[in-house]
């Protein structure tokens, strides 16, 4: 698995002397700052904790299981902005060399949000995960998708509605996949493109 996040702090420094204090006991494997510099925080094969308590498609050990990419960004807290070009590109890059490493299918390239959608909203809706999908990294379902018939499909995806409500799992998804309007309800087209990427991982 390989799970992006954002630092939600307000400095680049802030987020590096956090991820790097022992005390902090939180880590990432990489951190990729808004003008493309990228830093490799811990190896590949080491655990690296910046999960949290997180689960999807029933496994809770996401930090044993995934790779997780912090992008420099304060966040909703700190004036959350869109991710500049440079910090994409950068980002296409590195997701497409650890994906040469490791055999991550494209749907298990996820967002923080995803695997922890009831307190945990990062990278959150402006980040552009229809870029990543065009250079081959991770799954962006098409406009216009024939709807699906049940909002359970969730569940078939990986999210947790065991330990998220409904709305809280369907707003994540939103931020993933359908970030034009996050209201919590699973309409038409967020129904159409559920069915696509169900489609995708069968």
């Amino acid at each position: 698995m390989l799970l992006l996040h954002y630092t939600g702090m307000p400095t680049a420094a802030a987020a590096v002397a956090r991820l790097c204090d022992p005390a902090a006991k939180v880590s990432a494997h990489y951190l990729v700052d808004e003008d493309g510099a990228v830093l490799s925080l811990v190896d590949e094969d080491r655990r690296a904790w910046h999960a949290g308590i997180a689960r999807w498609a029933g496994a809770d050990d996401i930090n044993g299981l995934s790779i997780g990419v912090e992008l420099v960004n304060p966040g909703h807290e700190f004036g959350y902005r869109a991710f500049p070009p440079a910090q994409m590109a950068a980002l296409v890059d590195l997701c497409r060399d650890i994906i040469g490493r490791h055999p991550i299918p494209p749907h298990r390239v996820l967002g923080h949000a995803d695997v922890a959608p009831a307190r945990r909203q990062d990278p959150g809706e402006l980040f552009d995960w229809s870029v990543l999908a065009a250079a081959g990294v991770g799954l962006w379902p098409p406009d216009g998708c024939p709807i699906g018939d049940a909002a359970a499909d969730l569940a078939d995806l990986g999210y947790d509605l065991a330990g998220a409500d409904l709305g809280e799992c369907v707003t994540a998804f939103q931020r993933h996949w359908r970030p034009g309007r996050l209201d919590g309800r699973l309409d038409d087209d967020c129904l159409g493109r559920l069915s696509w990427l169900l489609d995708r991982i069968a």
